[in-house]
């Protein structure tokens, strides 16, 4: 970044003090716009994944929210966790949606493994149909890690 922030001012120096004609005055109607701000996303909502004893658990294991909120996994303790929502147990119509939300799948539906303390995973609910969402931790199925979502309109 420095090196290409370092190139960039040279090339302009240098163009400032080239001994040539004068270059045309920018033209102020070729001034690209601003981009427009992003849309405005709805509420967050943090889900820790804990190992508590020797239960590992989704906190808050259930959790209502609206469509459009953005729901971030948070890797607490007792690792590697992941998210997996199941194909049969969410809205017809959530499957294509849930899958452009999720970055880094292992598998269908399945977020990346967390390994490192703190790890996060976000995923948007933007324009995700409204219903139950049940999802668990493939890591810990077997220690019954599992969680549902209901998002509301």
């Amino acid at each position: 970044m420095r090196m290409t922030a370092a190139v960039a001012g040279l090339v302009l120096m240098v163009a400032a003090c080239g001994g040539g004609a004068d270059a045309p005055a920018a033209d102020p109607a070729a001034t690209p716009e601003p981009a427009a701000p992003a849309a405005a996303m709805g509420a967050t909502h943090d889900v820790n994944m804990v190992l508590e004893g020797s239960a590992y658990l989704y906190v808050p294991a259930s959790l209502t929210i609206k469509s459009g909120d953005v729901v971030v996994f948070h890797n607490v303790s007792g690792g590697p966790h992941n998210v997996q929502f199941y194909p049969d147990s969410i809205p017809a119509g959530a499957q294509e949606i849930l899958a452009a939300a999720m970055p880094n799948q292992m598998s269908p539906l399945a977020g990346e493994l967390l390994v490192e303390p703190n790890a996060t995973y976000t995923i948007s609910f933007a324009g995700a149909p409204a219903g139950d969402y049940a999802f668990m931790c493939l890591p810990h199925l077997a220690m019954n890690m599992r969680g549902k979502i209901t998002v509301t309109p």
